[in-house]
């Protein structure tokens, strides 16, 4: 018998979602693009959908996760702050030992 442990975790500000794996990901698409439509468009997002997320995360965090310009001829773009990657950090490191923990507690199971 082959046992699994699924979890997910995100982290809320006033009951308001801040950060989870989808909006991790939002952020380094944002970071990989440069362009909040490139990122919508590598996750199969509607623009509409990303920049919803975004102003969420924004709008929940303690300073602004991404700079923004605005689009003209050549394009806005957007880009992430030095806070936006530090949150992103410390959500990788979290979500990280999250599966290393239970991963060992899976191992209890597995005993039985």
């Amino acid at each position: 018998m082959s046992y699994k442990i699924k979890s997910r975790i995100w982290i809320e500000a006033n009951n308001n979602v801040l950060l989870g794996e989808g909006r991790v990901q939002l952020l380094k698409a944002i970071q990989n693009t440069g362009s909040l439509s490139k990122a919508a468009k590598s996750l199969n997002l509607s623009y509409k959908k990303a920049w919803q997320l975004l102003d969420s995360i924004n709008k929940s965090a303690k300073k602004p996760v991404t700079i923004n310009s605005i689009g003209g001829k050549g394009g806005g773009g957007a880009q992430i702050t030095e806070y936006g990657i530090l949150l992103i950090g410390v959500f990788d490191e979290i979500n990280k030992n999250c599966w290393s923990f239970l991963d060992e507690q899976l191992e209890k199971i597995k005993d039985l």
